[in-house]
């Protein structure tokens, strides 16, 4: 008796763990959802994992019975293309990640359609709607044991069953017109945007102006004048805007592109002080959609919201602080994490340009990563390639840098240097010619007197005649 009350307890103890309630809009161990952790479909799961869609799916699921037509993991090897797989795990993508695996799921359970030949269209497709907007998949009958998906075909039939849903296993996976739009053109504007730079017309220093009229540059190619002349006038920066290649027509939407990245800041979170940095408190958005579009290329060095967050009042408070912050973490060049990797790899420490003048960013290998500053004032690239586009660089690191000059408190006093006496080599070389002169000198007038006292001695004596002449 005493053990089966104990046998009851303890699965009263595990049954939370087991089965989640539906107040807390959870799902139990028996779900469709758990089912898709087999080891058929781990790349769809992962997939579902970083496209946030956990908590769709669970209050889909509680609702309604669900279908998941889901290719198997060798199906995604197989076909599925690289810069494709690297377009939708990008987190600026992330909402054509979202619309792709939704198109795989219909809210009601599909079986396998009966075929009927004595029909006059036995293989007449029907179309179900699916979780993504807009998005339908036509289901259509070969023979007795194949059906088709839209262009895909269903290899295994009811794959994985559970009460609230059932997973069929595909060949490939499907990709709605939305998502190869938004790879396509994105594509696009990378093969535009990694254009070569070619050399720039000779400029006046005196006046920022060209000595000669440039010709027109081809649409992608790098402006003629550096990118500080183009800054907005400000603390040490240079007050001529430059023009654009082509003339007033840009190329580059570069407005877009920043905002691009500021959301793709937001969706991938931990980078929100940043981005409100960016966007409210100073017009640094859109100077740098101005560069962009005028041909300029950023890459931008953006501290985590723990490090923004150790920044004091006194630092933020002064005019025109967050502006001189953010320039000094914006490198006038592209680089991504590869680059840069590689050139302190083979360099051991390089130093880039900011747009804040005349500071320069130092970065090291350190730790298998990049460390950007000097001293205790460092930080490490934390998120490699939060945003790249050919235009924009978007960096991740885990703390503020600050110019050499202001990682200083306050002013401290320094012992002033004792001063060191060093005798020139010219004064030293006429003392040793002195020197040698002097004692030259006293043998000389030495060894005169000798021979004196002896020429009076030979004189008195006929000991020394003929000897001293």
């Amino acid at each position: 008796m005493d053990c089966r009350i104990y046998g009851v307890t303890v699965l009263l103890f595990l049954l939370p763990t087991l089965t989640f309630s539906l107040s807390q809009g959870q799902i139990n161990s028996n779900s469709i959802l758990v089912a898709l952790l087999d080891s058929h479909y781990t790349e769809v799961a992962e997939l579902v994992e970083k496209a946030m869609l956990l908590q769709t799916l669970e209050n889909t699921v509680m609702n309604h019975n669900i279908t998941i037509f889901a290719p198997r993991n060798e199906a995604l090897e197989r076909d599925l293309d690289p810069d494709f797989k690297r377009f939708l795990l990008e987190p600026r993508n992330l909402q054509s990640l979202q619309t792709l695996l939704m198109s795989h799921i219909v809210p009601k359970r599909i079986t396998k359609p009966k075929y009927q030949p004595g029909l006059s269209n036995p293989g007449r497709p029907t179309r179900h709607k699916t979780l993504a907007q807009n998005q339908h998949l036509s289901l259509q009958t070969v023979n007795s044991t194949h059906w088709n998906v839209d262009s895909s075909r269903v290899t295994h039939p009811d794959s994985l069953t559970r009460p609230d849903g059932v997973i069929h296993g595909i060949d490939t996976l499907l990709i709605p017109r939305s998502v190869q739009n938004d790879f396509n053109r994105r594509r696009n504007l990378i093969s535009i945007a990694a254009v070569k730079p070619e050399s720039a017309p000779e400029v006046d220093p005196r006046t920022h102006r060209l000595k000669k009229p440039a010709p027109l540059s081809p649409a992608g190619s790098a402006p003629a004048l550096p990118i500080y002349d183009a800054m907005a006038p400000g603390p040490s920066l240079a007050p001529a805007p430059a023009p654009g290649p082509g003339g007033p027509h840009h190329h580059f939407n570069g407005e877009k592109q920043v905002k691009d990245f500021i959301e793709t800041l937001l969706h991938y979170g931990g980078y929100n002080e940043m981005a409100d940095i960016l966007v409210n408190l100073t017009s640094l958005a859109t100077e740098m959609g101005r560069l962009v579009s005028e041909g300029y290329v950023l890459t931008v060095l953006a501290p985590n919201d723990e490090a923004m967050a150790k920044l004091t009042t006194d630092q933020l408070s002064e005019p025109g602080s967050p502006e001189q912050i953010m320039y000094y973490h914006l490198i006038p060049e592209y680089q991504t994490e590869e680059s840069m990797y590689n050139a302190v790899r083979r360099f051991g420490k390089v130093h880039y340009d900011t747009l804040r003048l005349p500071h320069k960013m130092t970065a090291q290998e350190a730790d298998g990563s990049v460390k950007f500053g000097h001293g205790d004032e460092s930080a490490y690239l934390f998120d490699p390639d939060i945003y790249k586009d050919g235009r924009i660089s978007v960096q991740g690191i885990d703390g503020v840098l600050f110019p050499p000059k202001e990682d200083e408190a306050g002013p401290v006093t320094r012992a002033q240097p004792a001063k060191v006496v060093v005798k020139q080599r010219r004064g030293k070389l006429l003392e040793t010619a002195c020197w040698m002169l002097g004692s030259f000198g006293q043998n000389s007038r030495f060894i005169t007197k000798i021979l004196h006292r002896k020429f009076q001695r030979c004189k008195k004596s006929t000991e020394c005649e003929g000897q001293v002449t």
